[in-house]
């Protein structure tokens, strides 16, 4: 069933995610602060989800070649992705399966970081 896409992996570092929160003015510190973060009960300092999300948009934007074809991108988001401080940051690794149906493009994606899935039931539909 459907075409398996070689997995590509990500490297994510703090400083991606204040580049991140600039650019979206999701300032919340939890993403940023790891006294923060760990006050409210999170393992350390997470990456926002809509990065997370962003990383499987690039990953199917990069099989196809080229930006602008997917119309449709949805997950849930299941586990925090922790990022440590330093220049090594962690990684995000996403996989997919593409399948054509009835005229319809959709690719079923696997998004980790380290052995957790982080994003539940991830899938683009893409159009052409």
């Amino acid at each position: 069933m459907g075409t398996e896409i070689e997995p590509r992996t990500y490297r994510v570092t703090r400083a991606d995610l204040v580049a991140y929160a600039a650019a979206s003015g999701d300032q919340n510190p939890i993403h940023q602060d790891e006294a923060i973060a760990t006050a409210v009960g999170l393992p350390g300092v997470i990456a926002h989800g809509m990065y997370t999300l962003a990383l499987a948009a690039r990953y199917v934007d990069e099989w196809i070649g080229e930006p602008g074809h997917v119309v449709e991108l949805a997950a849930k988001f299941t586990k925090p992705v922790v990022v440590p401080a330093g220049d090594d940051g962690t990684e995000v690794t996403v996989s997919g399966v593409a399948d054509e149906r009835d005229g319809v493009r959709t690719v079923a994606l696997t998004v980790t970081s380290g052995d957790d899935k982080v994003l539940g039931n991830p899938r683009a539909v893409l159009r052409g």
